[in-house]
């Protein structure tokens, strides 16, 4: 029996200018408890789709519900408060600011925001022990930490990742990736783009392969990994 549905994506058409979507009609589902990855060739309409969801651009046609509730270009704040967070790409932390004013940043909507501080630094002992340390003294790797426990402090019940292992050493990608993991399994549903399709797919319970702002291919990931059409067209070149 399939968990409870947390997302639902319903043809979803947007893009960056009027009268130009990226996306064209796009479906996808996430289950309570799922990491599901998004893999597809660069202009595919992966991150689209993130920021489409999260109000950062117009979803112009198609609509998507939280929760079995239709949310459709409710305002960015709003999507938050309703239980989804958001890491983006790239410059995802304030590098003048301290790890606890990034985080108190992260915890705007949070009734309690002292204990939401606390259990971030309890699960997060780095940042626990560096809260005072800028974070553009961390590393790569650490300031994608520092994003993920951002996100985490409005106690999502859906984290959405865009490219988390982008710019990243191995080592790092690795801690950041077993990061992602222990969050999952703390009960927050993962919905990942990711450029890494390989590691993703072996990483994710479901995928999707996005082409031209379409769906192409869907399924478990371990099945996407080894279907030869996903192989030939999207994994051998990435």
């Amino acid at each position: 029996m399939m968990n409870k549905l947390i997302l639902e994506c319903n043809g979803i058409a947007a893009g960056y200018v009027k009268g130009l979507n990226i996306l064209q009609g796009v479906d996808l589902v996430v289950h309570e408890g799922e990491i599901v990855s998004i893999i597809g060739p660069n202009g595919a309409g992966k991150s689209t789709l993130l920021k489409a969801i999260m109000s950062l651009i117009k979803v112009s046609a198609g609509r998507f519900f939280v929760n079995g509730v239709e949310k459709t270009n409710l305002a960015t704040h709003q999507i938050v408060t309703e239980g989804i967070g958001y890491v983006p790409q790239v410059s995802n932390v304030f590098p003048s600011l301290t790890i606890e004013e990034n985080l108190e940043i992260g915890s705007w909507s949070v009734k309690n925001k002292k204990d939401a501080l606390k259990s971030i630094y309890s699960n997060f002992q780095m940042l626990s022990e560096r809260k005072k340390d800028k974070a553009g003294n961390l590393s790569g790797g650490q300031r994608q930490i520092l994003a993920l426990a951002r996100a985490l402090i409005t106690s999502p019940d859906l984290l959405l990742l865009d490219e988390p292992s982008a710019g990243l050493s191995p080592v790092a990608i690795n801690e950041v990736f077993a990061t992602i993991k222990e969050i999952n399994e703390s009960g927050v549903s993962i919905l990942l783009v990711e450029q890494n399709a390989k590691r993703a797919l072996a990483f994710s319970d479901r995928g999707y392969v996005l082409d031209q702002g379409r769906n192409a291919y869907q399924g478990k990931g371990e099945e996407l990994l080894n279907d030869p059409r996903v192989i030939d067209l999207y994994l051998g070149k990435l």
